[in-house]
């Protein structure tokens, strides 16, 4: 039986376009599969911020951050915490993608037209000891065009590969199952699902108009993961986060659902980790949804008084954006699935950011006058659509109402106004005082020591009650489903392992379908700006090893 490809790519997003533009620079035949229309071309990718690790970039160094190899191996490996027998390959991919992060992954995306905002962000700042969880400085860098302008040099390819003869885009097939000849897997069975002319990320019909059977002398899969299921989330949520919660708000569209990674495990492939995942704390319901229960990040400054359903600060060093994880696992232990921040407007128009391409875009746009517009508003105006809108804000001059508003927006009115008011009067007191016991404090102090956080980030320091500063805003935050850390194991080829560990013979895996990379890259936490990276160098790593593969 004749093949109808040199190689089938399952999946189109960043992974599955990063594998297929190889195997077109080595004049492969690709066909390239997804469930979804072609207007979803690119994925999650397309919504992202953009966000990416490089460690001693030119960015950093001109922003005076000393950065090297052994810091951020240090950091990556404080925090992923490798601690099992099927962590082999997640720790070789987590070193060779660190040598590609302080090596060649940012001249290689620069030759294909990738640039990226001068200022770099301090994410996942830890708050630990120097080998725990936490990026020691700064490195996220965002692309400049967001997640659109990451993709669009990957889809340039792809789509040049089509005008060679070498690619086939097959949009709307959804595959249901991988089988054998001779040993190897080769065959890709599915069904062809109703044309659909909904806008990117709405939900797509599922009625079917047909099956489809291909073969292939390699499979590569990069279908993503489970973010978009919040029944699989809850299956595989760990004992180590407490319960799973009650509520979640999806950071991904409906399809991103897992299912491929099911159809690949009964095919034989290994599927390890499936309890480590990477689920934010501060999601906020987006008030113009493009997906249902549509849910979008803060990605916040280190000000804001992080408090739990009852009103409690949550302990040290679980201050906004320290550490996502550990944030999320105590939140699960208080028996509530919502948190809040409470602040002031000064705070919120200098150190809230909206995650996500629609949400910031001056930098999708790449307008250097709408990022200086913005610099200048009191608050950008993403986020002030959500103060006005958003069903998660509530705005109020003074305390009293500020708490009524709160109430108001729960089952059950747990915020008292007098515990409250001593609560942000005592961090007052704090701030006013150039010494301080409250490590908040300090760490806000230290953060603008840094030009960037000082410039764009973090507030100069200032009493939340200070009417000057106002008005007073309180923020519900709600856990937002977002990542898989685990995945299909892989060796560092790509190559799809089997329990015994043995190459499951002609499948290979990259993107979240891999964890990333070996089956888990991250280990128990990410140091962010990472995913969209391990989707490229996991993508590029399949297609390579792919074409190599095939005759």
């Amino acid at each position: 039986m004749a093949y109808d490809a040199d190689v089938i790519v399952i999946g189109a997003g960043l992974a599955g376009l990063a594998a297929t533009a190889e195997l077109v620079d080595a004049g492969r035949k690709v066909i390239l599969l997804d469930q979804e229309p072609e207007q979803s071309i690119g994925g999650q990718a397309h919504w992202s911020f953009g966000g990416l690790f490089f460690v001693n970039s030119p960015e950093q160094r001109r922003m005076r951050i000393r950065d090297s190899h052994a810091l951020a191996l240090q950091d990556w490996m404080g925090t992923a915490a490798f601690d099992r027998p099927e962590d082999h390959w997640p720790r070789k991919w987590a070193e060779a993608y660190v040598d590609f992060a302080a090596g060649e992954k940012r001249s290689w995306l620069h030759g294909q037209g990738v640039r990226f905002f001068p200022v770099v962000g301090w994410a996942e700042r830890g708050g630990y000891d120097a080998n725990g969880h936490g990026n020691s400085v700064p490195r996220f860098h965002i692309t400049w065009g967001t997640g659109p302008g990451l993709v669009a040099p990957f889809e340039r390819r792809v789509r040049a590969g089509v005008a060679r003869g070498l690619v086939q885009l097959r949009f709307r097939h959804r595959v249901t199952g991988l089988s054998r000849s001779a040993g190897t897997v080769d065959t890709v069975t599915g069904e062809i699902l109703e044309p659909s002319d909904i806008q990117r990320g709405q939900a797509s019909g599922r009625t079917v108009t047909g099956a489809f059977e291909l073969r292939a002398q390699a499979v590569i899969v990069t279908s993503g993961g489970i973010g978009g299921n919040h029944d699989l989330v809850r299956a595989n949520w760990p004992e180590r986060l407490g319960s799973p919660p009650e509520r979640m708000i999806s950071g991904v569209p409906a399809h991103v659902d897992g299912k491929m990674l099911g159809i690949a495990e009964g095919a034989g492939a290994h599927l390890i980790n499936r309890d480590r995942m990477w689920h934010y704390t501060e999601g906020i319901q987006n008030w113009n949804p493009i997906w249902d229960n549509h849910g979008i990040r803060i990605l916040p400054g280190p000000s804001s008084l992080w408090l739990d359903a009852r009103g409690n600060r949550l302990p040290v060093p679980l201050f906004p954006g320290f550490d996502t994880l550990g944030t999320l696992e105590h939140i699960m232990k208080t028996g509530y699935d919502y948190t809040w921040f409470v602040l002031d407007q000064k705070i919120i128009g200098k150190e809230f950011a909206l995650s996500g391409s629609e949400q910031n875009p001056d930098l999708t746009g790449k307008s250097v006058r709408d990022v200086f517009v913005r610099a200048r508003a009191d608050v950008p105006a993403p986020v002030k659509a959500f103060m006005d809108h958003g069903v998660d804000f509530v705005v109020e001059k003074d305390l009293g109402a500020l708490v009524r508003g709160m109430n108001a927006l729960t089952k059950e009115p747990l915020i008292e106004e007098a515990a409250l008011r001593r609560e942000v009067t005592a961090r007052d007191r704090e701030v006013v005082n150039p010494f301080t016991k409250d490590l908040q404090v300090m760490a806000l102090r230290g953060a603008r020591r840094f030009l960037g956080d000082k410039l764009v980030r973090t507030a100069a320091p200032h009493r939340i009650l200070d009417p000057k500063a106002g008005p007073l805003i309180a923020v519900r935050l709600n856990i937002l489903t977002r990542k898989t850390l685990g995945g299909l194991e892989t060796d560092l080829s790509s190559r799809v392992l089997t329990e015994g560990g043995d190459p499951l013979t002609g499948v290979y895996a990259a993107g979240e379908a891999a964890g990333f990379g070996g089956g888990g890259v991250h280990g128990y936490r990410s140091l962010e700006g990472t995913f969209l990276g391990g989707c490229l160098f996991s993508g590029r790593t399949a297609g390579r090893a792919a074409a190599r593969a095939v005759s």
